[in-house]
């Protein structure tokens, strides 16, 4: 199958995002650290210095251009060719610390690198073609099929189930409580961002859709989402390693969006068989080298367990980790909850 224009387009914007959100990890540490050295007083133990340092800004606007940049990329392109590309960012953070914050890159961290880059080419050669969407209309008949229906209902039941009965009694002992509760969440904000990002695409192109109901239904599901993902992906850093949480929450958040992707907007329909099972297999080669670049990370087992900053609306949904960094520098790197995605880098 051809690799369509719009592909393309989704493709080029969701590695903009990669690399804009990657670096912007390392340059608001390095803002941070800048400030830490000025005022004395380090964000994790309440500075706030950083919030005149132009460095850890120009790390901000840098992290708000890349979600911007996958935010419209899930307009061009399916969400089995946009999401799993966002494991691109944890390379180019753990990169450019090896080489800027001197935080060492492990030969079998390279070969989780090499492994996210070769699954990549092998989903986006494979990705199947966007289907023309001209309304929020056809959106709103995709998103009220009964097949998917029967999932946002199951996804439902077992977040208020996780919530309600598992949680207050399993959540702080068993990861997959929290993470399982985000990853259900994503998928659905995911799918709300993609029909969101469309609407907003074809205003832009002339067919104004926010004069129809069904845009700003889908805005409230995508604010109603992201803040239930964020809260408890939060609750997860907050209570795990990081290293823990994130490829967990990699794995299931990404498999849970290609999921409802599937069901949604029916992306394997007129693919071969061959297509897909290269699909999977390139999906999978990237969970093992996202999972293979966690895993090789340098950290004291007997650091003790610190907040993590929360995440920011990452509607790309990117993994949320620890910037490539070493563990035993979290003490000493520790930011504070201001410091919005510092830690999760993990993405995306």
């Amino acid at each position: 199958m051809g690799f369509s224009p719009d592909n393309l387009k989704g493709f080029i914007l969701a590695l903009l995002s990669s690399a804009f959100i990657g670096a912007s990890f390392i340059i608001k540490k390095k803002g941070l650290r800048r400030a830490a050295a000025a005022s004395g007083v380090r964000a994790g133990f309440g500075g706030y210095s950083y919030l005149l340092e132009p460095l850890w800004w120009t790390g901000m606007i840098t992290m708000i251009v890349g979600e911007v940049a996958n935010f419209v990329a899930y307009a061009f392109a399916p969400a089995i060719l946009v999401t799993p590309l966002g494991a691109l960012s944890i390379i180019v953070s753990a990169v450019l610390a090896h080489f800027i914050l001197k935080e060492k890159l492990h030969h079998l961290g390279v070969l989780g690198c090499v492994m996210c880059i070769a699954g990549s080419v092998v989903i986006v050669i494979h990705a199947p073609q966007e289907k023309p969407i001209t309304s929020v209309h056809e959106i709103w008949s995709m998103a009220t099929q009964t097949a998917f229906l029967l999932y946002v209902a199951s996804v439902i039941v077992l977040v208020f189930v996780l919530i309600f009965h598992f949680a207050p009694q399993y959540g702080h002992t068993n990861v997959l409580i929290y993470v399982g509760i985000c990853s259900l969440m994503g998928s659905l904000s995911v799918m709300s961002v993609k029909a969101l990002g469309t609407s907003l695409k074809l205003t832009f192109e002339g067919n104004n859709q926010l004069i129809y109901p069904q845009t700003w239904f889908f805005m409230v599901v995508v604010l109603t989402c992201v803040i239930t993902q964020m809260n408890y992906l939060n609750k997860a850093l907050d209570t795990f390693n990081t290293a823990i949480v994130s490829p967990i929450y990699y794995v299931m958040f990404t498999t849970l969006t290609i999921l409802a992707s599937v069901i949604m907007f029916k992306d394997w329909d007129g693919q071969g068989v061959g297509s897909i099972i290269s699909e999977i297999c390139g999906f999978i080669v990237v969970l093992s080298g996202t999972i293979l670049l966690h895993s090789t990370k340098d950290y004291d087992r007997g650091t003790p367990r610190s907040i993590y900053a929360p995440l920011s609306p990452s509607l790309s949904t990117r993994l949320c980790t620890s910037n490539g960094e070493s563990m035993k520098h979290v003490e000493e790197d520790m930011v504070s909850a201001e410091d919005v995605c510092l830690r999760r880098q993990e993405l995306y």
